[in-house]
């Protein structure tokens, strides 16, 4: 299953100034899409291939070796329907006029204005919109595009699993609740991607990262002129999301002034742009999250009452890491064995004292606090296999447990000798799963049931 939210622009960066290459990517990354670099032309030629099935090309023109206009030319022999702008700090009429000819959408100049930059980037996705969406669509029927997996086989996951599929098929808005890094913004993606919306935009807005005017601009968009600094028009997230999903993340910190527009928008559908004249009528599913308890800033007056209810007609409730030890040990596999391949580094093994450490630890950042920490042994392992010793002083202090965590880590303890296990069989028989089941003594289907289990599958 793929990794990465099924309508989330795919953008190729490509700069030979590191510090550009750099601001753009983050730039673009701040604002959702998934960024892709490369440190020139020649760099972006040889990865060519991943270029079929990118939305956007944003390239410095002038660069050693392959320059920007010659890296379109090349590009659009394998992707006619991505878009391009071209970066120059060559302001002459003759080199934009050039890109421009060459099948360039538009120029922008240095130094970079990184809010004009956003601007264009999202005008030409925006023009482009249909193009990208039939190469998007080819991309699902070779793939079978699904969401990012969602790991886990304790009851707090199975629930919640069972919750997406009933609720995914709907037209229902649905609010996340849980503790920050328990995975909630990778729940609103797979209800994303098992609706009937999945062929259109999953568009993320973090509601803490703005101030009240910027979220009303970044959420409804704005007419050119509209304040100082609107030197054009800019489609806002809910226009831009039409016919797909708007994730709002962190609801809990909108400002009062914003909770009552967005309920207007739930309660009529319509929108007008900021120092618009007219509404616009739209079709986009809400999805929100926060980590805080709403109910009880209702009572204090900081969440609205109405927009509250608006927002929970479907609740779902993440469940911390404490409460479902026995996927510790899945996320870890999987974490280990996922930035490994990223960083192209050998895949650890991880000792039965050290995992005891993992799965005993209370785990205050969840998911994401785990996911960061099996990143770092990734990058500094200097071993093979994941010692105690290895993980940090307050992971390893284990607190006393008692005796029903103890029973439950036995049971895990066993699941990692037996994983250990299929991998040997796995490694004698080079992959053969077939030789393997007999070698453990087993059948196929037990052995392809415990791959699945241990998420062991694409390895």
């Amino acid at each position: 299953m793929s990794s990465e939210p099924p309508r989330t622009h795919r953008i190729a960066v490509i700069d030979d100034e590191s510090e550009s290459l750099a601001s753009i990517c983050r730039a673009l990354k701040k604002v959702g899409y998934d960024i892709s670099s490369f440190e020139d032309g020649l760099a972006a030629l040889q990865s060519l291939d991943s270029f079929r099935d990118v939305d956007l090309v944003v390239t410095d023109l002038k660069m050693p070796r392959v320059d920007g206009i010659d890296l379109l030319k090349k590009v659009r022999e394998v992707n006619r329907e991505a878009g391009f702008l071209i970066v120059t700090g060559h302001g002459t009429v003759e080199t934009a006029v050039e890109a421009l000819k060459a099948g360039a959408d538009d120029y922008i100049l240095k130094p970079l204005d990184l809010f004009e930059l956003r601007n264009r980037v999202q005008q030409i996705l925006e023009r482009r919109r249909p193009g990208n969406e039939l190469r998007f669509l080819r991309h699902q029927i070779v793939t079978g595009g699904v969401a990012s997996p969602i790991i886990g086989k304790s009851a707090g996951i199975q629930r919640i699993l069972e919750q997406i599929a009933t609720v995914a098929p709907t037209r229902s808005t649905v609010l996340l609740l849980g503790e920050s890094g328990t995975g909630k913004d990778l729940v609103a993606q797979t209800i994303h991607a098992r609706s009937l919306r999945s062929r259109e935009h999953f568009l993320p807005l973090n509601c803490a990262a703005l101030s009240p005017t910027l979220l009303e601009s970044e959420l409804f968009g704005h007419e050119k002129g509209a304040f100082t600094g609107a030197m054009e028009r800019r489609l806002g997230k809910l226009e831009l999301a039409d016919r797909g999903t708007l994730f709002l993340d962190e609801i809990g910190e909108m400002p009062l002034e914003m909770q009552v527009k967005l309920l207007r928008f739930l309660e009529t559908r319509e929108i007008m742009r900021v120092g618009g004249s007219s509404h616009l009528t739209l079709d986009v599913r809400l999805i929100a999250a926060t980590n805080r308890e709403l109910a009880q800033a209702v009572e204090q007056q900081e969440f609205r009452t109405d927009l509250y209810y608006r927002l929970k007609v479907v609740t779902l409730v993440m469940p911390p890491l404490r409460e479902r030890i026995e996927d510790i040990p899945l996320l870890v596999w999987h974490f280990l064995e996922g930035f490994a391949s990223e960083h192209q580094r050998p895949v650890l093994e991880v000792s039965p004292e050290a995992m005891a450490a993992l799965v005993h630890y209370s785990w205050p950042g969840n998911v994401r606090e785990l996911k960061n920490l099996m990143e770092n042994l990734v990058i500094f392992s200097k071993q093979s296999t994941l010692q105690r010793l290895d993980l940090p002083l307050e992971v390893r202090q284990q607190p006393a447990t008692d005796s029903q965590v103890t029973a439950r880590f036995e049971e895990l303890n066993m699941s990692t000798i037996e994983r250990q296990a299929i991998l040997q069989a796995l490694e004698k028989t080079s992959g053969n799963r077939l030789k393997a089941a007999q070698l453990l003594g087993i059948g196929l289907r037990t052995l392809q049931t415990k791959l699945k289990e241990y998420g062991m599958t694409e390895r």
